[in-house]
C-alpha cells in the first residue's frame, strides 16, 4: 500500500489520500525488517469522539490532527459546490472566542505550523509544533471544529479567494487532466465531481448553505483527533475530553452516495489546452482498498511503472523515446477504484504511447512476472512504508487514514502482511481480471488545435551527534548514528550549479545531473536502477544555484550497496550520448513545461532584470538554445571539474555504524581526484542603477506580480535580520496578507522570499491576483514594502517570526534525509556542518531595531525590479489604464 495519504500523479488535482509508490531494484537477500507494530492508543468518549494518541520522544515535535469524516462525496444536495473545501478555507476565520487571524497568529508564537486538506471523503485540519505547543494546538482545533462563526465578511473575502484557486486550477494543465479522467471513468460515483466543485455552483452558495453543512457534519461522532510524537498520551486524551465534556453527542444523517454502474466498454475523451505538452491518461476501474485482490494490483502497478527499472520506463521512455515521465498507479480508498498509467509526452506521439502502454499490458497478461520482479516490489512496498514514517506528521497521517478508511490503526502492518503473501500467479490472474478492455478510460489532455489536425514500532532511541572525517583525497564525510528506523540516508553535494554556468552552457547543472544515472563503467542506466530498487532504495540528482549532488536512501542491510552504487555514479560516469540526448529532450520540455507557469515565469522575468550578465539571472534549467547545444563531451569536463573531492561533501545519516562508514567510503571513494575547490571567490553581480518594472504576457486567467530586490549571501551578517523579515512577510498573519488578501480581497497568495547563495541572491515580495486587479495591487504592494522599509517589524511581528523559524527547523530536522541535506551543504558553503546549532542564537539575538536597519538598507536605499505577468491587455484597457511607473518603486 506503501502510503495510504501518499503522493500519486493525481494528489495535487484531488487532494486525497491515494496508494502510492517509492522506488525500487535487483534483490539479494530479504533483510529480516518488518513494518512496525503501532503503539497508539485509542479512546471513544461519550458523545462519540475518537481519539488516537502515539507517544514518540525521538524529537521534541509534535502532530495534532482532526480529522472529519466528510469530503466532497458527502455533500447531497450540493454535490459539486465545493462545501466541504470551503470550510477548509472558513473554519480558521474566527470563533466565539477568537478573532480571524488570531488562531494562526497563536500557532506561529508556539513556532508551530498549521494547514488543512478536503479530498472525496474526508477534511483535515493539522498543526505540526514544538512539544511545548500541543495543548495550545489541541485547544486551537477544538475551538475551530466546534466554535467557528463563519463571519458573513470573512466569507465574502473568501469567496474571492477560492474563485482565484478556481482560476489557478484551469490554467493548470496536470489538474485538468486528472478532472477528465475522472469524469470520464465515472459515470454516476461523486468521484466524478472535482473536490472543489464547480465555479457555477459554487456562486449559488450562500454562507447560511455553508452554516448548516457545518452543523450537520462538524459534530463530536463525525470526527477523531489523532496526536503523535513528545506527548504524555494521558494528558492529551484528559485535555480533549475535558474540553469535549460539554458537547453531547448529535446524531449524522447518512448521505446517499449512488453506486458506479458496471462499465460496458472502453470509454475515450480526448480535449485540447492551453499547453504545449500532452498528458494521457489510461485507467481500468479496481476495487477497494480492502478487497483481497488490492495486495496484487498494487505490486503489478509497482513493476509496470515504479522507478526507473519498472517496464514501461524502460521500454515506452527509455527504449522507445515516446513519453517524457510516465508511471502506473493505483488508487483505491472505496468502490470502484482505478488502476491507472499516467505519461507526459509530445502530442504527436499520443497514440504511439497509448499503444506500447497496451502492448506492455498484453505482456504482462501473457507472460506474469518474475520472482525477481516480484520480490523487488515487495520489498519497495515496505521501504516506502517505512519512509512515511520518520516525521510526527507522517506517523499521524498513517494511522488516521488507517482509521478513516478501515476502524484498524494497524491496517499499514496487515496490508504489508498481505502484500508479502502476494505469488506470481496472483499477479497474473489480477491483471487478466481487472485490466481488461471494456474497462478502460482512455483521456488526454493536448496542445489547442492539435486535435483538429489529428482529424483532419518501539519508541526509537535518540540520534547522535554529527561526526566528522576527512578523507587523504580532500573529501569530507559527516556520520550520525540514528537507530529510530532501519533507514539510511545519503547526500552527497559539490560547489558548481547555475553560479558556474554561462549564457551559452546554461542548464549544464541539470544536464549532467539527469545524465549522472544513465550508466556508469560498470553499470548500464538499468543495471543502476535495478540494483538500488530491488532492496527498497531510491536514488536522485539535485541541481541548485550553487551546488550539485546525489542522494541514495537504503534500508539498514543494504548499505554497502548503496555507497558502492553512490560512488560508482559519482566516480565513473560515461554520459552515453543517446540517453544525454533523450535527457536533453526531457528539459526541453520542461522548460516548455515552465512557460505554463505563471508564477516561474514571473521568477525568471525578475531574476534575469534584477541580475544582467550574471549567472543568477540565468534560468536554473537552462534555455532552449543553450541546453540544445550541450555535448556529452562538455558533461564530462564538467563532472571532472567539480565532482572532485576537495569540492565535496558526503552526509551519511540514519541506522548505521560510524566507524563502519568511514572504512566503506574510505574504500570507494579512495580513487575520488582531488581537484581543487571551486567558486571560492565567485563574481558578484554589478549595482543596479535604477528601478524599472517589466511585464511579459501570458494568456492565462490569472496576474503574478514580483517586487524584487538584491538581498544578501549567506555569510552576511545581515542574514538572520532578513529571514525574519522573509518569514513574517510570508505566514498568515503577515501584514501582506492580511491587508492585501484578507482585507482589500485583492490576491489569492501573497508572501515573500529570499534566495542568498555564495554571493547576493535576491529577496522578492510576490502575489497572485486577478488580470483586472493587477495595476491596483501593485500600489498596495509598494506601499506595504515601503512601511516596511521605514518602519521594520513590530514587536510581535519580530517574536512570532523567530518562533515560527526555530520551530520548522526542528520539525525538518526530524527526517535524516533533509538534516543530512541541510548540514551537507551548510559544510560544503563553509559554514559548517553545525552550523544549526548556533542558529537559534542568531536569531534570538535580532533585535527590533537590527530589523528596522536591515529593512531600510535593503528596500528603501536600493533599487527594485518589479516584475509583471499578465494577459495581454485589450486596446480600450491599455488606453484607458493609469499602470504605476517604475518610479513609484521603493528605492
Amino acid at each position: 500500500m506503501r502510503r495510504l495519504v501518499g503522493w500519486s500523479v493525481l494528489s495535487f488535482f484531488l487532494m486525497t489520500p491515494l496508494i502510492s509508490h517509492g522506488k525500487t531494484a535487483a534483490a539479494p537477500a530479504e533483510p529480516a525488517i518488518a513494518f512496525p507494530e503501532t503503539t497508539a492508543l485509542q479512546w471513544t468518549l461519550d458523545n462519540g469522539l475518537e481519539i488516537i494518541v502515539q507517544e514518540d520522544h525521538s524529537s521534541p515535535v509534535a502532530s495534532v490532527q482532526v480529522w472529519v469524516d466528510t469530503g466532497s462525496i458527502d455533500e447531497d444536495k450540493h454535490l459539486g459546490a465545493g462545501l466541504s473545501h470551503i470550510l477548509e478555507h472558513m473554519l480558521f476565520k474566527g470563533t466565539k472566542t477568537r478573532p480571524a487571524n488570531d488562531i494562526a497568529l497563536k500557532i506561529q508564537d508556539s513556532g508551530g505550523y498549521i494547514n488543512a486538506y478536503t479530498s472525496f471523503d474526508r477534511t483535515v485540519f493539522w498543526i505540526d509544533i514544538p512539544a511545548q505547543g500541543v495543548p495550545t494546538a489541541v485547544e486551537i482545533l477544538s475551538d475551530a471544529m466546534m466554535n467557528s462563526t463563519l463571519p458573513e465578511e470573512e466569507y465574502t473575502k473568501e469567496q474571492e479567494v477560492i474563485r482565484r484557486e478556481f482560476a489557478m486550477g484551469y490554467d493548470d494543465p496536470d489538474r485538468m487532466a486528472s478532472r477528465k479522467l475522472f469524469a470520464t471513468a465515472y459515470s454516476t460515483h461523486p468521484y466524478r465531481h472535482p473536490v472543489i466543485g464547480y465555479i457555477d455552483v459554487y456562486n449559488k452558495l450562500t454562507r447560511e448553505d455553508v452554516v448548516a453543512y457545518y452543523k450537520k457534519r462538524y459534530t463530536p461522532s463525525n470526527m477523531f483527533f489523532v496526536v503523535t510524537g513528545d506527548v504524555d498520551a494521558k494528558k492529551v486524551r484528559e485535555q480533549i475530553a475535558a474540553i469535549f465534556d460539554k458537547y453531547p453527542r448529535e446524531s449524522v444523517e447518512p448521505v446517499y452516495i449512488p453506486a458506479e454502474p458496471p462499465q460496458l466498454g472502453r470509454r475515450h475523451a480526448d480535449v485540447e489546452f492551453a499547453t504545449e505538452l500532452t498528458r494521457l491518461n489510461l485507467a481500468w476501474h479496481a476495487p477497494a482498498l480492502t478487497d483481497p485482490d488490492v495486495p496484487a494490483l498494487d505490486l503489478a502497478s509497482t513493476i509496470l511503472g515504479s522507478g526507473r527499472s519498472s517496464r514501461l520506463y524502460r521500454e515506452v521512455r527509455e527504449k522507445q523515446g515516446l513519453a517524457h515521465e510516465i508511471s502506473a498507479w493505483i488508487y483505491a480508498p472505496g468502490a470502484p477504484g482505478l488502476f491507472g498509467v499516467s505519461a507526459t509526452l509530445d502530442p504527436d506521439k499520443r497514440e504511439a504511447t497509448e499503444k506500447a502502454v497496451l502492448e506492455m499490458i498484453e505482456k504482462l497478461k501473457a507472460e506474469g512476472v518474475t520472482a525477481d520482479e516480484l520480490a523487488k516490489a515487495k520489498k519497495q512496498s515496505l521501504s516506502s512504508q517505512l519512509s512515511s514514517l520518520t516525521t510526527t506528521r507522517g506517523i499521524a497521517s498513517d494511522l488516521g487514514s488507517n482509521w478513516i478508511l478501515t476502524r484498524n490503526l494497524d491496517f499499514s502492518r496487515d496490508y504489508l502482511a498481505a502484500i508479502q503473501k502476494v505469488t506470481v500467479g496472483d499477479i497474473q490472474r489480477v491483471v487478466r481480471k481487472y485490466l481488461v478492455d471494456d474497462q478502460l478510460s482512455s483521456t488526454s489532455l493536448n496542445p489547442e488545435g492539435s486535435l483538429a489536425a489529428k482529424a483532419g514500532a518501539e519508541k526509537p532511541p535518540a540520534a547522535g551527534e554529527i561526526q566528522k572525517f576527512t578523507l587523504p583525497n580532500g573529501l569530507r564525510l559527516l556520520v550520525r548514528e540514528d537507530p529510530r528506523l532501519p533507514l539510511v540516508s545519503m547526500v552527497s553535494v559539490f560547489k558548481a550549479g547555475t553560479l558556474v554556468e554561462t549564457a551559452e552552457d546554461n542548464g549544464i547543472t541539470e544536464l549532467v545531473s539527469n545524465a549522472l544515472l544513465k550508466g556508469t563503467t560498470s553499470r548500464s542506466a538499468d543495471r543502476i536502477a535495478d540494483e538500488i530498487e530491488a532492496v527498497g532504495g531510491s536514488i536522485g540528482t539535485t541541481a541548485g544555484n550553487n551546488s550539485i549532488g546525489v542522494s541514495v536512501s537504503v534500508m539498514r542491510p543494504d548499505l554497502k550497496i548503496g555507497l558502492e552504487i553512490l560512488a560508482d555514479v559519482l566516480l565513473n560516469p560515461v554520459f552515453p550520448e543517446p540517453q544525454v540526448e533523450r535527457e536533453k529532450m526531457v528539459q526541453l520540455a520542461g522548460l516548455k513545461a515552465e512557460e505554463e507557469e505563471m508564477t516561474t515565469v514571473a521568477k525568471n522575468l525578475m531574476r534575469a532584470n534584477l541580475f544582467p550578465n550574471h549567472p543568477y539571472g540565468l534560468r536554473s534549467q537552462g534555455s532552449p538554445e543553450s541546453v540544445a547545444s550541450l555535448t556529452p563531451e562538455q558533461l564530462k569536463t564538467f563532472h571532472d571539474k567539480y565532482l572532485v573531492a576537495k569540492n565535496g561533501v558526503l552526509a551519511v545519516y540514519g541506522n548505521v555504524n560510524a566507524e563502519e562508514v568511514r572504512a566503506q567510503v574510505e574504500q570507494l571513494f579512495a580513487q575520488m581526484p582531488a581537484g581543487e575547490e571551486a567558486l571560492t571567490k565567485p563574481a558578484a553581480p554589478a549595482a543596479l542603477v535604477e528601478s524599472k518594472t517589466v511585464e511579459e504576457n501570458k494568456d492565462k486567467a490569472q496576474a503574478i506580480l514580483m517586487v524584487a530586490y538584491r538581498g544578501t549571501d549567506i555569510f552576511s551578517e545581515d542574514l538572520p535580520a532578513l529571514e525574519l523579515i522573509d518569514e513574517a512577510s510570508s505566514d498568515l498573519g503577515s501584514r501582506f496578507f492580511v491587508r492585501i488578501r484578507e482585507n482589500l480581497g485583492l490576491a489569492y497568495f501573497v508572501g515573500s522570499s529570499q534566495v542568498p547563495g555564495l554571493v547576493t541572491g535576491p529577496f522578492a515580495f510576490y502575489l497572485g491576483t486577478a488580470p483586472e486587479k493587477a495595476d491596483q495591487v501593485m500600489i498596495e504592494l509598494r506601499d506595504e514594502i515601503d512601511k516596511l522599509a521605514h518602519d521594520g517589524l513590530s514587536d510581535a511581528e519580530l517574536a512570532r517570526a523567530k518562533e515560527k523559524i526555530i520551530g520548522q527547523q526542528e520539525i525538518r530536522n526530524q527526517s535524516s534525509g533533509a538534516f543530512a541535506f541541510a548540514t551537507a551543504i551548510d559544510e560544503l558553503y563553509g559554514l559548517g556542518y553545525d552550523h544549526y546549532q548556533t542558529e537559534k542564537d542568531r536569531l534570538r539575538a535580532v533585535t527590533a531595531a537590527d530589523v528596522k536597519k536591515v529593512a531600510q538598507k535593503y528596500f528603501l536605499d536600493q533599487p527594485a525590479v518589479t516584475a509583471l505577468v499578465r494577459p495581454a491587455q485589450k486596446p480600450a484597457e491599455a488606453a484607458s489604464g493609469d499602470a504605476p511607473s517604475a518610479s513609484k518603486t521603493p528605492n
